[in-house]
């Protein structure tokens, strides 16, 4: 799944739509192993990470009186970044990028909040159909995701700016993925098996397969339970506290094969520079050997806790939104919106379905139900992405302009 005239290979498909990312591809930062992850005594560790973010910064902008975006979601990590750019740089002309999406919860509220502390132009787009520029991103990143938030952030930062700060990182690196931790936690004991630790993550990560993800898939592509635990053993069969190797899986996972290589095509098409601070080398380095309680407090349940502590120094913390979603789109409401009329649309006669990629039974027995489980309906959004992906680089049907309504 590289260009348009790639042939389509069965393990990718097989990985996006279970793993909800592709790990036979290329990483564009290198992976990391497990004694990546062993934990080191760490001294002065907020004072490490707020100049090694400042560092980044004057690294990367030169000129500061260049006008600079800034990805603002009104967590930790896009206000940790925004707070310490304009520490580094006070009088940096800055323009702050949040999302609203149709029906779904409105964070921009907080994120305007935090913005005019700053004295920056901040910017609010109203997204209404989120998938209506499907073929075009999927265009630009020539793999078939639907969860692209990304692509109109850095279409609106290319009117603002040649840079876009984010805060990229900050949930894999500082553990952020608190709702994660507790579940796993509560599923594994300090003895389970490598194999045991790799179906608990699996089921801390639903959303992204279906009970019945075996039926999915038609004659063309072999599926089975253990070729996906086998790209995830190697992360649990070590010494490493469990939650450790949560942390190194998540590193391998998501981040590495979704989130850097897609934002990265993005900006790149768009020409705009980012500026990821948390995800500089050095940093990576520091933040991997991190003991788990400066990341995560077991017993309050909250991550992040040395960027916090930085967020705290300067009052900022209680600015924040107390339960974040990030740049997040109600599922479900979308789904009712434009989601399930789109799937219709195109799975009826898809294309993905005539080549037996895809099983049409699978299909036919789930999509009309009434209340659509969420799990089921992330599945249909990424059979959605797939099928466009293949209009556009396998039968060429598909313009990339096409707009999807």
């Amino acid at each position: 799944m590289e260009n348009s005239n790639s042939k389509l290979d069965p393990k990718s498909i097989k990985n996006i739509l279970t793993l909800r990312y592709n790990p036979t591809k290329n990483s564009l930062i290198p992976k990391k192993t497990w004694k990546d992850f062993i934990e080191k005594p760490i001294l002065n560790p907020v004072d490490f990470v707020e100049e090694s973010i400042k560092s980044n910064i004057k690294h990367s902008i030169k000129n500061p009186r260049t006008k600079i975006a800034v990805a603002l979601s009104s967590g930790v990590d896009s206000t940790l970044v925004l707070a310490l750019l304009k520490k580094t740089y006070t009088t940096v002309p800055v323009s702050t990028i949040s999302v609203r999406f149709a029906e779904s919860v409105d964070e921009s509220k907080y994120a305007t909040k935090i913005a005019q502390k700053f004295d920056a132009d901040h910017h609010v787009l109203y997204i209404e159909n989120y998938l209506a520029e499907l073929p075009k991103a999927i265009s630009i990143i020539k793999q078939p995701f639907w969860d692209l938030h990304w692509y109109y952030i850095v279409k609106k930062a290319k009117t603002l700016s040649k840079f876009l700060v984010s805060g990229d990182g900050g949930d894999e690196l500082f553990g952020g993925y608190t709702f994660r931790y507790e579940k796993f936690l509560s599923l594994v004991k300090i003895n389970s098996s490598p194999l045991a630790k790799v179906k608990a993550y699996m089921q801390c990560h639903e959303r992204d397969w279906v009970p019945d993800q075996q039926n999915l898939f038609g004659k063309r592509i072999n599926f089975s339970w253990k070729e996906m635990y086998d790209y995830l053993l190697p992360y649990f069969d070590n010494s490493l506290h469990p939650l450790s190797q949560v942390f190194l899986a998540d590193f391998n996972g998501k981040l590495l094969y979704n989130w850097i290589p897609l934002n990265t095509a993005f900006h790149r098409y768009f020409k705009v520079k980012s500026i990821t601070p948390i995800l500089s080398n050095n940093m990576i380095s520091f933040a991997t050997n991190i003991p788990i309680d400066m990341k995560y407090d077991k017993k309050r349940n909250v991550g992040k806790l040395i960027l916090r502590q930085i967020l705290q120094k300067y009052s900022l913390e209680k600015m924040l939104i107390k339960k974040k979603q990030g740049f997040s789109v109600n599922t479900l409401n979308l789904w009712k919106s434009h989601g399930y009329d789109l799937c219709d649309y195109y799975l009826s006669d898809a294309r993905i379905i005539q080549d037996k990629w895809i099983n049409k039974t699978w299909i036919q027995k789930h999509f009309h139900k009434n209340d659509l489980d969420i799990r089921y309906v992330n599945k249909f959004l990424g059979l959605l992405a797939l099928e466009i992906w293949y209009r556009l680089f396998i039968t060429k049907e598909m313009r990339s302009n096409t707009k999807l309504s």
